[in-house]
């Protein structure tokens, strides 16, 4: 099987270079409510504001810096120069699978229909700067909120808006449980059975050793929460294997 290394998913990221309402340059403040996310930064400079239980935190970033932070830990980007960041994410196909949610206002986050149109961009692209600039903006408000409020000792609002997105997010998350049984617990499982038959002296598995390359999304970087993304495929080589034992074509 050819599935990315413990069944992760990778894109590059430009951490937005322009200026929230606050005056900080960076992108839209979220959490995850599943996924472990990596940083490692590839140039320029910045830094990771975060929240979660201990409080507020701000983590420098420069080129070489690798930070990772659990589910729960409210994130925002922030971009001092160029910041450009290759991000790793746990589970792969689930953050696309709704594992986010950005820290809008308590009565927006608490509202599905609500929380679903601050969070689009519209299907105009010409508009989407403009959106991605709005829900960025929105979503800081609603992080100062909840970062001072934990500077003074206070966790409720958090508290509370960890309950609203378990609460927004819970009709898609039936399906989340399944993806990680697929991605990262079958390579886990694979690789169990790869070392115990190692150990008994029949590696078989080694005669399928192959080389895959990702594919990058093609077109402009679209708008991700944090900054303008280039997305890689990191399972069509897995689809172009399991085509090559089927005989079926790829579809391009």
């Amino acid at each position: 099987m050819s599935t990315f290394p413990g069944g992760t998913s990778l894109s590059h990221l430009g951490v937005y270079d322009t200026a929230a309402g606050d005056g900080v340059c960076g992108g839209s403040p979220h959490m995850h409510l599943v996924s472990t996310e990596a940083y490692v930064v590839i140039s320029g400079r910045g830094a990771l504001q975060t929240i979660d239980r201990d409080g507020f935190h701000e983590t420098p970033l420069e080129a070489g810096a690798v930070v990772w932070f659990t589910p729960g830990t409210i994130h925002r980007a922030v971009n001092r120069g160029d910041l450009k960041v290759v991000v790793l994410m746990s589970n792969a196909g689930l953050p696309e699978a709704g594992d986010a949610v950005m820290t809008f206002p308590a009565e927006v986050v608490a509202d599905a229909a609500a929380y679903a149109s601050a969070a689009s961009l519209g299907d105009d692209d010409a508009d989407r700067a403009d959106r991605a600039a709005q829900r960025r903006n929105l979503a800081v408000t609603g992080f100062e909120t909840l970062r001072d409020a934990v500077l003074d000792g206070d966790t409720a609002p958090l508290e509370a808006f960890y309950d609203a997105s378990a609460a927004l997010v819970r009709e898609r998350a039936v399906d989340w449980a399944e993806l990680v049984r697929q991605g990262p617990l079958a390579q886990a499982q694979r690789s169990i059975a790869m070392a115990e038959a190692v150990a008994a002296r029949r590696p078989e598995h080694l005669a399928e050793a192959r080389t895959f390359e990702a594919t990058p999304s093609a077109g402009e970087r679209r708008f991700g929460m944090c900054g303008r993304l280039r997305t890689y495929d990191v399972t069509s080589a897995e689809k172009a294997d399991q085509n090559e034992v089927t005989g079926k074509e790829t579809d391009q």
